[in-house]
């Protein structure tokens, strides 16, 4: 189970990077394809949803102290969830986020799902 919530956490991560290059080339002017962000967003929420079914499982990485990166990254990938949800939100009122909120959000998935990928390997 945790192979799966790394690839799809993987595929929201990829498109996630087409949605930051869709917004660096236009400078935030132009919001980024509907489809495209809905897809993104459902991907990690899929994934992220699979990682707590994958870290019930017997404890890894304990000899390497990798044993509480699972929970790590499962926290970092939901807050910038929570942050994901925030631009749906100012999507739907017509605004489009700050450059700032869109950085944070990707610095905290993708440090998260860095630190997941030392906790698949550490097993």
């Amino acid at each position: 189970m945790l192979i799966a919530a790394y690839v799809v956490l993987g595929i929201a991560a990829l498109l996630g990077s087409g949605l930051a290059v869709i917004h660096l080339q236009t400078s935030g002017a132009v919001a980024p394809p509907w489809k495209l962000a809905a897809l993104h967003g459902l991907v990690a929420v899929a994934g992220l949803g699979c990682l707590p079914l994958a870290l019930q499982g017997p404890p890894r990485g304990l000899g390497h102290g990798t044993a509480a990166f699972g929970t790590i990254a499962a926290a970092l990938i939901a807050a910038a969830a929570v942050l994901g949800a925030g631009f749906l939100a100012a999507r739907l009122r017509g605004r489009t986020p700050s450059g700032l909120l869109i950085v944070v959000h990707a610095t905290l998935a993708v440090t998260g799902f860095v630190i997941l990928t030392a906790y698949a390997l550490a097993g």
